[in-house]
C-alpha cells in the first residue's frame, strides 16, 4: 500500500508547522500542555486504537508500506483519521530514532488520575498492582508497564516522592513498553497519596528493598497485592518504612546489590503471577 497523504499533500519540510506542532509533543512540556503525545511505530499505534484512544492524525512516510502499517493505515482512514504523507527532511526530524517506523499518530493522552484505576480496582477479587517511585529513566518505565502487561497486572502507580516522575508518554517510555503504556491502567500521585489509598482498599503492600529480610520466593504474593520499587539511585523512600508495609528482596550472588527497577519489578510480577495461577486464582 503507498498512501501519498491526505488530498495528495506530502509534506518535505521540517519547518512545516504541522510538523513543528508535531515535534513539541516530543517534550513534556508539549505533552502536558495539549495532553497528546506522539505515538510511533504500526504496532503501537494499532494498540492505541484498540485502547480506545482518539487518533488525531497520523503522519506517514510516503511509499510501500509492509502489511501491518498498511493494515493499520486502512484502519485509521475507514475511522476518519486524517493521513499525512510525510518525506524528506520533514520525515528524518519527525520520526523517533532509527526505528524504520512508517507511522507517526498524534495520540489524546489516557488519564492518569487515581479515580480512573480505583474504578478498575473494585471490580478485581485479587488486584495485582505494581508501583514505581520515582523512576528516573522512561525506558525502565516503560519496560516495567511491558511486565505488568504480560504478567496481567491490574494498574501500574506511578509514585512520586522527591522529583517529577518519569512521564509513561515519553517516546522512550512508549517505545520501552512496545506500546503497553497505551492500554495498561496508570495512575500518577504523591506517595504520600498513594500508601493511604493502598491501605483504604485494603490492599497489601510488598517492598522491593536491598536489606529485607524475605526472600521473595518465601513471599506469599496471592491476594490484593500491591508491589513496590524504586529509583535505582536512592531506593524508595522513608514512607514505606512503615510497619504495614513488608519488605521483600531479591538474593544477589555476584558484585551488584540490586538489579536493574525493571527487571527487578519483572520478577516480583512473574513470581506474584505464578502463585496465583497454582492456586487457580482468576486473572485480575
Amino acid at each position: 500500500m503507498t498512501t501519498p497523504g491526505r488530498g495528495g499533500e506530502v509534506i518535505t519540510s521540517a519547518a512545516n508547522p504541522r510538523v513543528r506542532a508535531a515535534l513539541t509533543l516530543r517534550e513534556r512540556r508539549g505533552r502536558s500542555g495539549t495532553g497528546r503525545l506522539l505515538v510511533d511505530g504500526s504496532r503501537e499505534v494499532l494498540r492505541a486504537l484498540e485502547a480506545g484512544l482518539t487518533v488525531r492524525e497520523a503522519f506517514v512516510a510516503t511509499g510501500p508500506h509492509q502489511q501491518e502499517a498498511a493494515d493499520v493505515l486502512a484502519r485509521l482512514a475507514a475511522i476518519g483519521v486524517p493521513l499525512v504523507g510525510v518525506a524528506g527532511a520533514a520525515w528524518s526530524r519527525l520520526a523517533y530514532g532509527e526505528r524504520g517506523s512508517e507511522i507517526v499518530a498524534v495520540v489524546d493522552a489516557p488519564p492518569t488520575d487515581l479515580a480512573r484505576v480505583d474504578a478498575i480496582v473494585a471490580l478485581r477479587h485479587d488486584p495485582l498492582l505494581v508501583v514505581v517511585e520515582d523512576a528516573e529513566k522512561p525506558g525502565n518505565l516503560g519496560a516495567i508497564a511491558r511486565s505488568a502487561d504480560g504478567a496481567g497486572a491490574t494498574a501500574l502507580l506511578v509514585a512520586v516522592h522527591v522529583g517529577p516522575a518519569a512521564d509513561p508518554w515519553n517516546p522512550n517510555a512508549v517505545r520501552a513498553s512496545l506500546g503497553t503504556v497505551l492500554s495498561l491502567p496508570i495512575a500518577i500521585a504523591p506517595t504520600r497519596t498513594l500508601l493511604p489509598w493502598l491501605r483504604e482498599r485494603a490492599i497489601r503492600i510488598v517492598a522491593a528493598r536491598v536489606q529485607a529480610a524475605t526472600d521473595y520466593r518465601e513471599m506469599d504474593l496471592r491476594g490484593p497485592l500491591a508491589i513496590a520499587v524504586g529509583s535505582e539511585a536512592g531506593g524508595l523512600g522513608p514512607e514505606w518504612l512503615a510497619e504495614d508495609v513488608e519488605g521483600v528482596r531479591l538474593p544477589m550472588l555476584g558484585r551488584a546489590d540490586s538489579l536493574n527497577v525493571s527487571a527487578a519489578a519483572a520478577i516480583l510480577l512473574y513470581e506474584a503471577r505464578r502463585q496465583r495461577d497454582d492456586q487457580g486464582s482468576a486473572t485480575p
